[in-house]
């Protein structure tokens, strides 16, 4: 197909003419297209999925990422192996567009590569790649791994999809209204842009529109803004007209500070995150508005139809017999990785996510005697499953799954797996009956893997987070854990009262409600799956981009 004058291949809805170019450093679109490493490409995936059913006129700007975020595998005592194997992505299409932009004072070749809407029902996603012969070995690495760890690398990355994505929209004359930002990522895109309306920022903030994702300062992107301006991160522009220009004096550039100031508009991720963020930035000055749009998963690509159908056709029989099958069929990939066989009439949690230490990935087992004696229940079994990925330096994180991994050993109820991209993550939250979600309040931005479980007949079990204030109605269609005075905690008192308000709610409410009174057990998943049907499924989310940042 041609490419010049490019314009998005379907009909566009007039709501949604406006173009649109997104840029993420990471986008979860399908099972193969292996480019993602968590929560932000799970989002940025389902809104290029909501943009093609919407038929929205948006074009999605990310890398191609040579080894992807890393496999996960195993050391001979089953704890965590990190692999970096190159990924073959036959279903792309060679654009044979190349380019060059300058990185590091020096010429890099871009090439660009395209991903049809109709491979995978998802928005026109472009990715950039700079592992072509014409690049040195250190030119080609920039698109070898995502999130490297080598800062100059990661700063490169940066580079290359803010100013490598305007520069693109500019050669296939896509021309966007606006640019969006999903996190701090491509936020050199403002000064490519800044240069093209010749030095005009009004120009810029007029098309820049920004998505944060953090809700505490520490967890925002910053660098050394001598190594940035060395890097030709700042397109040209010296220390001093940066400092001027982001009205930032440190020596540390915040990606994130800029964006806010750069941006006419920006978002948090849930109604919380919105009302956090807009704390956290109040010390600043010129700092553009920040709105709350609730995260979003796509519906149509999560959700089990069949459970659906059969709460449609109020046959409890069917959804009963349905959700036996998926933990089933989901129990034969931990029998698999394990050599454990879990009985789909047991009831299981799943913890699997992101392992960061604030997700309190072993929060549950940290109190030995009451793990012991719920794993050991004769009256009110369970079965318990971990899964995530860490990053791959982040070695406080790697332990928490090793400690889990050996710790899992002796019990036949426990399995830790590894895999966690979308196709397992999928089967794990069929194979959930409660998907236990215990981040420190309030350090989920919104988290959203708790809507794609409800679509799949799970039941969420929750601190009061992210997008959790907007969804559990406590005992209706999921369970809470009631908010205590966070703020004049600390840290080990936060961690202890949530433990013992989990085991608390976990035995004297939700066991006996699964083993007692199935009936309404069964009512709370209907409630779940009824409630995240349309609020949670990210077509709403994607018209509210169009309605409330994109106007």
């Amino acid at each position: 197909m041609s490419f010049t004058q490019f314009s998005v291949p379907y009909p566009v809805d007039e709501r949604y003419a406006k173009k649109i170019a997104y840029f993420s450093m990471e986008f979860a679109t399908h099972q193969p297209l292996k480019i993602y490493s968590g929560g932000l490409g799970f989002l940025a995936g389902s809104h290029l999925r909501s943009a093609y059913e919407l038929k929205q006129n948006l074009v999605g700007l990310g890398i191609l990422w040579k080894y992807g975020y890393y496999d996960q595998e195993r050391n001979q005592d089953q704890t965590l192996d990190v692999a970096w194997n190159e990924k073959q992505f036959c279903f792309l299409e060679d654009t044979g567009i190349k380019f060059q932009l300058t990185v590091h004072e020096h010429p890099v070749w871009v090439k660009v590569f395209y991903l049809n809407p109709e491979t995978f029902k998802t928005a026109p996603l472009f990715l950039l790649s700079t592992d072509v012969p014409e690049n040195d070995y250190v030119s080609q690495t920039i698109t070898h791994r995502l999130y490297d760890a080598n800062v100059a690398t990661k700063v490169a990355q940066f580079i290359l999809l803010g100013v490598g994505g305007a520069k693109l929209m500019d050669l296939i004359g896509f021309d966007p209204d606006l640019y969006h930002l999903n996190e701090a990522h491509g936020l050199s895109a403002a000064f490519y842009l800044y240069n093209k309306y010749d030095n005009n920022i009004e120009e810029v903030k007029k098309r820049l529109v920004f998505t944060t994702h953090t809700p505490e300062e520490a967890g925002n992107e910053k660098h050394d803004i001598y190594l940035c301006h060395k890097m030709s991160y700042f397109c040209g522009l010296s220390v001093e007209e940066v400092k001027k220009l982001t009205g930032n004096p440190d020596d540390q550039f915040n990606h994130s500070l800029a964006a806010l100031r750069f941006a006419h508009l920006a978002n948090g991720v849930s109604q919380l995150h919105g009302k956090v963020s807009r704390a956290l930035w109040s010390r600043y000055d010129n700092i553009c508005p920040i709105i709350s749009i609730t995260n979003a998963q796509n519906w149509r690509y999560w959700s089990d139809k069949q459970l659906y159908r059969f709460m449609d056709a109020g046959d409890d029989y069917g959804i009963d017999d349905r959700k036996k099958y998926l933990k089933r069929r989901a129990f034969d990939i931990v029998a698999d990785q394990t050599g454990k066989l879990f009985n789909p009439d047991i009831f299981t949690i799943v913890w699997a996510r992101r392992f960061a230490g604030y997700k309190r990935a072993s929060l549950i087992a940290s109190d030995e005697k009451r793990f012991e004696e719920l794993l050991g229940s004769i009256k009110y079994p369970v079965q318990i499953i971990w899964a995530g990925k860490p990053y791959p330096v982040d070695h406080p994180a790697i332990s928490e799954f090793n400690q889990l991994v050996h710790l899992s050993k002796p019990y036949k109820n426990v399995a830790v797996l590894i895999g966690y991209e979308l196709a397992l993550s999928k089967r794990l939250k069929q194979a959930a009956d409660c998907w236990l979600n215990n981040p420190r309040v309030p350090r989920e931005a919104s988290g959203t893997s708790g809507m794609t479980a409800a679509m799949n007949g799970a039941v969420n079990f929750s601190t009061d987070d992210g997008w959790i204030p907007e969804f559990i109605n406590h005992g209706h269609n999921g369970f809470v854990v009631p908010k205590a005075d966070y703020a004049n905690m600390a840290v080990h008192e936060q961690d202890e009262y949530d433990l013992e308000q989990l085991y608390e709610i976990l035995e004297k409410e939700i066991l006996p409600l699964y083993y007692e009174d199935y009936y309404t057990w069964r009512q709370v998943i209907k409630n779940g799956m009824r409630d995240v049907r349309f609020q949670f499924d990210s077509n709403r989310m994607a018209d509210e981009y169009y309605e409330l940042l994109y106007k």
